[in-house]
């Protein structure tokens, strides 16, 4: 049985990582290095259109230890996603873009983040939740306030570890 022609439709057609990179500019004296580092994380993300009702989104992580100004690593991840939406009103595709899409590729891009900076010999670096609707509230309303709304969000929290 197939779905009528004008059903929503939803669906992921593939998860995967666009881009990845890790640095460790003072290696080895980085593995030598007691003090605890300040970790800063940026996220930001962004969407286009492959093609009529295929969307890929590209959610991108950067993480940066640091102690004083000395880098131990840095390590970036565009973890994407290519979606398949059709049958949505425009009204509700954007929150779909901005919401949904994030928030199916955020546990890929928490994984890779933690693995990668593990290998590379450090303690992992766990990525707190994020909450995209509430980015995507603080956008709309950045946008009626604002003549140009930015073309993704950055978060950036600095943590000690």
């Amino acid at each position: 049985m197939s779905q009528p022609q004008n059903q929503p439709v939803f669906s992921i057609e593939k998860v995967y990582v666009k881009d990845l990179s890790l640095e460790i500019p003072n290696a080895p004296q980085a593995f030598l290095e007691r003090e605890a580092p300040t970790v800063d994380i940026q996220l930001h993300h962004n969407t286009s259109t492959v093609e009529d009702g295929i969307f890929q989104t590209v959610l991108t992580v950067t993480v940066t230890a640091k102690v004083a100004e000395r880098t131990l690593f840095l390590v970036e991840v565009g973890q994407a996603g290519i979606f398949s939406i059709r049958n949505v009103p425009a009204n509700e595709l954007d929150a779909i873009l901005g919401i949904a899409c994030p928030n199916i590729l955020f546990p890929y891009v928490r994984e890779v983040v933690s693995d990668v900076v593990t290998r590379a010999g450090f303690p992992p670096v766990v990525l707190n939740p994020v909450n995209f609707e509430a980015i995507y509230q603080q956008s709309r309303e950045g946008q009626t306030q604002a003549t140009a709304a930015p073309a993704s969000q950055i978060i950036t929290p600095s943590t000690s570890h």
